[in-house]
């Protein structure tokens, strides 16, 4: 029995912008790619949390989630993630506390610490300097879980404060990561792990490992459950696929040279030459959680990496310039999958 029937699968949207898009119809798009997908049998939908990316409109989970909730009726609606050193954890316990009450065993919030930006960016969201550190995650993360449980220390300066809503309203819980950091604190807290494997697919298998080996029971999670996320451009033939990816090739480079723009059309992206600095940035095993082809050729591909890597779900993200080509992506993996 192939690898692929049967495993769950979920979406990664960014709701991506494309030249000659507006940001409202980027956004519009990711409520309809949700309605879609929910149509098509995926589990969860999440979305993303970037900043000062003209190309990446996803800056407010919570926001998009609410949207997206309203517009589907079962698909579970979640981030992925949010990014929480950005932000109070009072603050988050009360946008998510707000969501599960509005739309009760429905929400998820995944959880990251990386700042989903460029350091100077970080700074503006957060005012300050101040917790920026790894070191500090576990500590904003504890208070989260307390301001939605109740259960602060005697002794912690904000156990009289109440999260309204928030306060048992708890969403599912996820720890996001694409290192060992995240995999062993996940792991050690008992908690659904997401690993980035689009972007960073030298760590996925000693991250996974990480998680699994560092597992405690816990209160919600009795056994490890992983979720795998790739990257994905699917359509009917191989060069087709080629074709519609090199979009998003044209886009990640740019962004990682310190020039981040709008998605290029595949006409506009064609005539990109890239430079050695970008072929180098395009070769890093980082990305080999980037899965392109046609039908069969994605199909071996999400096969191999499902064999290796043992996941509970795997999540499916596809930046692509046309959206009717995202769609199509989709469509073809839930066909594989069935």
């Amino acid at each position: 029995m192939s690898a692929l029937r049967g495993v769950p699968l979920s979406v990664l949207d960014t709701a991506p912008v494309s030249e000659g898009m507006t940001v409202g119809e980027a956004l519009r798009n990711s409520v309809e790619l949700a309605r879609i997908t929910e149509r098509l049998g995926y589990r969860r939908f999440w979305v993303a949390e970037h900043h000062s990316s003209p190309g990446i409109a996803s800056s407010s989970p919570a926001v998009l989630i609410a949207h997206v909730a309203q517009a589907t009726s079962a698909i579970r609606v979640g981030s992925g993630g949010v990014m929480l050193p950005n932000h109070s954890s009072l603050a988050i316990a009360e946008q998510f506390g707000m969501l599960e009450a509005l739309h009760p065993g429905r929400i998820d919030l995944g959880i990251g610490r990386a700042p989903g930006t460029d350091q100077l960016t970080a700074y503006a969201l957060r005012g300050s300097q101040d917790k920026l550190g790894a070191d500090d995650f576990p500590e904003q993360l504890g208070e989260l879980l307390a301001f939605f449980n109740g259960e602060f220390p005697d002794d912690h300066p904000y156990r009289r404060i109440t999260a309204v809503p928030g306060l048992g309203q708890m969403p599912k819980i996820w720890i996001l990561g694409s290192s060992l950091f995240g995999a062993k604190l996940a792991g050690m807290m008992g908690l659904p792990f997401g690993f980035a494997h689009h972007f960073s697919a030298e760590f996925t298998l000693p991250a996974l490992e990480a998680y699994r080996t560092s597992f405690r029971r816990s209160a919600t999670l009795g056994e490890p459950y992983a979720l795998v996320a790739a990257s994905v451009v699917a359509a009917e033939t191989d060069e087709e696929a080629e074709r519609l990816a090199l979009p998003g090739r044209v886009a990640f480079v740019r962004m990682r040279t310190g020039r981040p723009a709008l998605m290029p059309s595949p006409t506009d992206a064609a005539r990109h030459v890239f430079t050695d600095i970008e072929r180098r940035l395009l070769a890093d095993p980082g990305r080999g959680g980037q899965i392109t082809g046609g039908r069969e050729s994605v199909r071996r591909q999400l096969e191999a990496l499902l064999a290796e890597t043992g996941p509970q779900e795997l999540m499916v993200t596809a930046r692509m310039f046309s959206f009717a080509d995202r769609v199509r992506t989709y469509e073809i993996v839930a066909e594989l999958a069935a």
